[in-house]
This record gives C-alpha cells, sequence and structure tokens, in this order.
C-alpha cells in the first residue's frame, strides 16, 4: 500500500515553490494539491474579548496542511466543549501556500525500469505546507479572564500536534470596550 512520505523529509525550509496563476501558462506548479484545513476563524466572531492568546513557533520550519487541520480540531473540540460556540474566537494565523514535491525512487530488483532517477528530478506536487518562522503567530484564541486556563490547555493541545516547539503569549485587550 502507498503512503505518504513522513514530514521529516518536508520540515525543513526550502525555496518557495508556490507561484500558481489564473492562467495556466504562468503557474510553475502544475496541479497544485488542495489543502486539507477547513477553517481559519471559529466560535463567536462578532464579540469583543478581554484577553488574546497567541500560539507562537520557537524554530523555522515547514508545517503540513495535515498538521494544521489535526491541532485546528484538537483545539476547536476542546474549547467548544469547555466553553460552547459562544465563549471564544479562534483564528490561525498562517497558511499553507509552499507546494511539496516527491520524486519518487525505487529500490531493490528491478528499479532501473521504474525511475528516471535525476533526469527528471523536480518531483510531482504530493502536498501542501505553510512555511513559519521563529516568532510568528500560528494560532490565536480570543476569550476572557475567567476563561484563559481554557484557552492556554486547548493550545497545549494544539501544540502536541505540530511538529515545533512553542510558545503560549497572552496580552490583554485594552484599546477596545469590552461588552
Amino acid at each position: 500500500m502507498a503512503r505518504i512520505r513522513k514530514a521529516v523529509s518536508y520540515r525543513r525550509i526550502e525555496r518557495p515553490y508556490t507561484r500558481i496563476s489564473k492562467f495556466n501558462e504562468l503557474s510553475y506548479v502544475r496541479g497544485r494539491p488542495v489543502s486539507k484545513v477547513v477553517h481559519y476563524n471559529m466560535g463567536d466572531l462578532k464579540s469583543k474579548f478581554e484577553y488574546s492568546l497567541f500560539l507562537k513557533s520557537k524554530a523555522d520550519l515547514q508545517i503540513r496542511d495535515s498538521a494544521i487541520e489535526s491541532a485546528r480540531q484538537t483545539s476547536n473540540r476542546f474549547l467548544e466543549e469547555k466553553l460552547g460556540k459562544n465563549g471564544y474566537r479562534a483564528t490561525i494565523r498562517l497558511y499553507p501556500h509552499h507546494v511539496l514535491r516527491e520524486n519518487p525512487l525505487a529500490s531493490g530488483a528491478g528499479a532501473d525500469r521504474m525511475s528516471t532517477g535525476m533526469a527528471r528530478s523536480f518531483g510531482k506536487p504530493i502536498g501542501v505546507a505553510a512555511q513559519i518562522r521563529k516568532g510568528k503567530v500560528m494560532f490565536q484564541v480570543d476569550v476572557n479572564k475567567a476563561n484563559l486556563e481554557v484557552a492556554k490547555r486547548a493550545l497545549m493541545r494544539a501544540s502536541y500536534k505540530l511538529p515545533c516547539a512553542c510558545l503560549i503569549e497572552v496580552q490583554e485587550n485594552k484599546a477596545q470596550n469590552v461588552a
């Protein structure tokens, strides 16, 4: 059974491969895979909240769309269980633009008949990833003071699904009139 290659092979940041145009001849990327991230804004989008919590990266790396979606599902499910649909606002602050490629090389007996080796080594698009720099905000959760600990636990759960060490930062929203 064919499987996708391990994410560790795509974790290191490489040159961005993102040129996509509505005119096919101007696209460098042929057949960009669809992102698995379903929602970028969740919870109560209209209310103002007292505090914002940020999940930041401690390293430069690439994160696949499946890891982002997994972290989103975990944190959103936890927040919805504890606070209901109107007790928070969660936002994903990154987008997987970078197209990942794979040049499959066969090994073993008869491998010379399947592969072209390095003759056409560019590879086929197999997925997408977000390129993250150290200190980049990946997830944001807005809550009121009573729910700060719940939001911290939700962001910790999201960080377990991501392939990097993360930092949670809390900021008070002073400029807004909180209802």
